[in-house]
């Protein structure tokens, strides 16, 4: 008899590592800690990664993750993030044509925050922070593009607006620069013009 219970307990501690390797490999998280978490406000994709560095043990275990991650994260230096839009001020375009143009200016930038991981967690922490958003006023096309290039090599995210012509300006100006990052940072590239 005691022979046989010792061998219930080691053949269960043996299938236990077992099948939590198998989940950690499937990257499966448990929907009900999943749902656990959103109903804390994690986001989705943030919930999936806290369970599976926490293993999946509980939804508990994966909110402290989470919390303290951000905690970690946000203490850094209470970064605030910025995005900003220089207007080419060299064009005749009425206030219609600004915002139109501004408007292309910022779904640009946000296809172009999609392009690498760490800009993608810079425009959640944008977005989290508040979305800041400023437009103001570029000299012309030489400036914006000097601008750009001052932004490219900082590592800011940036998008150059090319008109397609069909009101107000000629075909392929360049109309607005969308800028984004750090406000500091930012600010070393726009932080001297002014307000449109």
């Amino acid at each position: 008899m005691g022979c046989s219970l010792l061998l219930f307990f080691f053949l269960q501690s043996r299938m236990e590592p077992e099948q939590s390797g198998s989940d950690a490999d499937s990257q499966d998280v448990n929907p009900v800690f999943l749902q656990q978490l959103r109903e804390l406000d994690i986001p989705e994709e943030a919930a999936k990664q806290a369970l599976l560095h926490t293993r999946n043990v509980s939804a508990e275990e994966a909110a402290m993750y989470y919390f303290n991650k951000l905690e970690n994260e946000e203490g850094d230096d209470d970064l605030m993030f910025k995005m900003v839009f220089v207007v080419n001020m060299d064009l005749a375009m009425g206030v219609g044509k600004v915002a139109a143009q501004v408007g292309h200016a910022a779904v640009g930038l946000y296809q172009t925050l999609q392009e690498k991981n760490s800009w993608r967690e810079m425009a959640w922490k944008w977005d989290h922070s508040g979305a800041k958003k400023v437009v103001v006023q570029g000299t012309n096309v030489a400036h914006l593009l000097e601008l750009q290039a001052l932004a490219m090599s900082l590592s800011l995210p940036a998008y150059l607006v090319q008109d397609a012509g069909l009101t107000q300006v000629e075909a392929g100006s360049r109309t607005v620069l969308a800028i984004m990052g750090e406000e500091e940072m930012v600010n070393n590239v726009t932080g001297s013009l002014k307000l449109l």
